[in-house]
């Protein structure tokens, strides 16, 4: 691997680093994209069944934030009950809606720059095998024989860099697709749950 490495010159090396920032992210956001820290199954029924009769203290309201991504959300229309017990419903809907796209936002994070890695490593890729190409047949003097082998050999290594190239960029993609697939459920999930949930808070604003 090194020798191939060395073979395909420094164009190489930016693919290199794509590949490792590429691994990063994508074992970032598995670690980060777990149901356990988005949208616990059974968090939503605790939150209707701990203010099935009034908005519970701040502490609660606290710990249900830290919870989970889907706490935030839950815990954001139990702060602006607690701060004002009749407000209006587009008021709860509102802030309830802010902090889902906070909690959307740091969902998507990083998928952008993976995406990126997906575009650009076959591009990386095909300039490195250019350039390798340029510097071939640059180095092919009109007065000497050409030798088929040292040609043939010297265009293999140039198309490492496509090769490489495309390595790098297959994994980001798929990758890429499936983590942005999961934000999506995860949003439709985050979603349902708020609308029921703002159902819920209406009933004690009514009774507040």
């Amino acid at each position: 691997m090194l020798s191939i490495i060395q073979a395909a010159g420094w164009p190489i090396w930016p693919l290199i680093v794509c590949s490792v920032l590429a691994m990063a992210l994508v074992i970032e956001r598995f670690v980060s994209l777990t149901t356990s820290r988005i949208a616990p199954p059974q968090l939503l029924d605790e939150a209707l069944r701990v203010s099935r009769d009034a908005a519970p203290i701040p502490d609660v309201v606290t710990q249900l934030e830290k919870n989970s991504a889907l706490g935030e959300v839950l815990a954001s229309g139990l702060r602006a009950l607690n701060s004002n017990p009749r407000c209006a419903e587009e008021d709860l809907r509102a802030t309830m809606q802010g902090a889902g796209r906070e909690v959307a936002h740091r969902m998507e994070r990083f998928l952008s720059a993976l995406a990126t890695i997906a575009s650009a490593a076959p591009l990386l890729g095909l300039l490195g095998t250019v350039i390798g190409m340029i510097e071939i047949f640059g180095s092919q003097s009109p007065n000497t024989a050409t030798n088929p082998a040292q040609l043939a050999h010297g265009i293999s290594v140039a198309l490492y860099n496509t090769a490489f190239g495309l390595i790098v960029a297959i994994p980001s993609l798929i990758f890429w697709r499936y983590f942005r697939t999961r934000v999506d459920a995860y949003l439709i999930t985050l979603e349902l749950a708020a609308e029921r949930f703002l159902r819920h808070l209406k009933t004690l604003r009514r009774s507040a």
